[in-house]
């Protein structure tokens, strides 16, 4: 038998309450992020949301969390999340939120967030609870227990018909999709979203992704869809540029029967480049995979649309050639220049044995989209 532990074992007479709460909702969402994937819940999670038919959406950290081509899957939340995560986060009547900080990169604006429900904090760490946003109703305990406890509360409560019930929401959530979905506009040159989402085609959603920081970062979250967790591999909240090529070789070394592909920026690769060496010497299969738009890319897009495109200090004229630079390591290298030749690029390289780079030249002034402006409520998104 389980002995007591108060961070694992949740207070009984909270649940209830948040039973209640469940009940009684018309328009409720799941908000779960890393904490779910550091306490290995994201079956009890996906169980809880598949019982009680609550559409859920993640933090940047809490990627697959919860499988991404579920039809329950609104997307990530917050600056760059999808038109219909944040706004169903802005109309929703009970905001379920587990494993989560609240920070300003989800929120926005916080007296305009979740501001028409009430909102249950589930979290291992007390101080982390009404820290940023309000709170209903507390729940401090580990995300696995809790939800385990939570799930085992509910077998024995009628839910009504929640079809019927939750129907309104999920056809209101389906026309904020339809709608409004991530998008991009197709041109001659590559665009960085097309890339993405070739990967993910190719790869059949299987691979590892690690990432850079910067617009090659928020394109992953977006366009590759996580059904597992710990397949997204990324530095969140410390932003460190250089973090996806050690990381794609550390998770290459305990997974070494996955596909892991670094999905980079020209700037943040130059970071930590000489990792090649690492990988080339362990004959280590990494994949990189550069969106090479001659540009700082994410500070390159705030001075465009903040500041009259008044670049300075993002302009990477003096890169080196990528391609030139993987055989001097001793890896392969490969380019694409156009659309038609991305999939044949991302084949070859991806069937090459060892550490290969991939270099993608694309769109230079291509945004990432929904972006929230810094300050602003999460509804208030630039689309493309």
């Amino acid at each position: 038998m389980r002995s007591y532990n108060p961070t694992c074992n949740p207070n009984k007479r909270q649940l209830q309450k948040v039973l209640e709460l469940i009940k009684a909702a018309e328009r409720p969402v799941i908000f779960a992020g890393g904490g779910v994937i550091l306490s290995k819940a994201p079956e009890e999670l996906t169980k809880l949301a598949k019982r009680t038919q609550i559409p859920v959406t993640t933090t940047l950290m809490g990627l697959g969390a919860f499988p991404g081509t579920d039809p329950l899957w609104l997307g990530m939340i917050g600056m760059h999340g999808t038109y219909r995560a944040n706004m169903s986060t802005a109309h929703c009547d009970l905001f379920l939120s587990v494993g989560v900080r609240f920070d300003d990169r989800v929120t926005g604006k916080t007296d305009t967030f979740a501001s028409q429900a009430k909102i249950v904090h589930i979290d291992i760490d007390p101080t982390s609870i009404r820290k940023n946003i309000p709170v209903t109703v507390p729940v401090v305990g580990d995300c696995k227990c809790t939800l385990e406890e939570l799930n085992r509360m509910l077998e024995g409560v009628d839910l009504g018909d929640l079809d019927k019930k939750r129907k309104p929401w999920l056809d209101q959530i389906q026309a904020w999709k339809d709608t409004k979905p991530l998008a991009y506009e197709q041109k001659d040159i590559i665009k960085p979203q097309y890339v993405v989402e070739k990967l993910y085609e190719l790869t059949e959603g299987k691979a590892i992704i690690t990432t850079e920081v910067g617009q090659n970062q928020m394109w992953a979250a977006q366009y590759y869809h996580f059904d597992k967790p710990n397949h997204f591999i990324t530095s969140g909240g410390l932003g460190v540029m250089g973090f996806g090529l050690p990381a794609a070789i550390g998770a290459q070394l305990a997974c070494p029967d996955h596909i892991v592909v670094d999905v980079a920026g020209d700037g943040s690769i130059q970071m930590n480049i000489q990792e090649m060496a690492t990988a080339v010497q362990c004959n280590l299969p990494v994949k990189v995979v550069i969106l090479n738009n001659g540009y700082l890319g994410m500070v390159r897009q705030w001075q465009q649309l903040f500041y009259d495109k008044r670049y300075a200090c993002t302009c990477m004229e003096h890169a080196p050639d990528f391609v030139k630079l993987a055989e001097a390591y001793g890896a392969s290298g490969f380019r694409a220049t156009k659309p038609e030749e991305v999939e044949s690029v991302l084949k070859k390289g991806l069937s090459t044995p060892g550490p290969v780079i991939m270099d993608f030249v694309v769109e230079k002034e291509e945004c990432v989209y929904p972006m929230v402006p810094a300050g602003a409520p999460i509804t208030e998104m630039l689309l493309v």
